[in-house]
């Protein structure tokens, strides 16, 4: 059965994010000052062949635990549909 994972990869609340500083810094000097705390991060999208949601959710666990995102810095989301 194939499932489609879609997954968030965000920065750690506690460390500085650069890239969101910047961003909120840009929309500042739009105009745009009720946006604020800006962070960036990834969004992965994939497709799984698994027998069950469970067997998808831990493969989906496992390949974000070995390589989509680094536990010292970064937090991850996903949620997973059949395809």
């Amino acid at each position: 059965m194939k499932f489609k994972a879609e997954i968030d990869v965000m920065p750690l609340k506690e460390l500085l994010d650069p890239q969101g500083k910047a961003v909120g810094i840009g929309l500042s000097n739009i105009g745009l000052n009720a946006i604020n705390n800006v962070r960036i991060g990834k969004h992965i999208s994939v497709e799984i062949d698994a027998n069950d949601k469970a067997e998808a959710e831990s493969k989906i666990k496992n390949a974000c635990d070995k390589l989509l995102a680094n536990p010292v810095m970064e937090y991850y989301t996903f949620s997973i549909n059949p395809a």
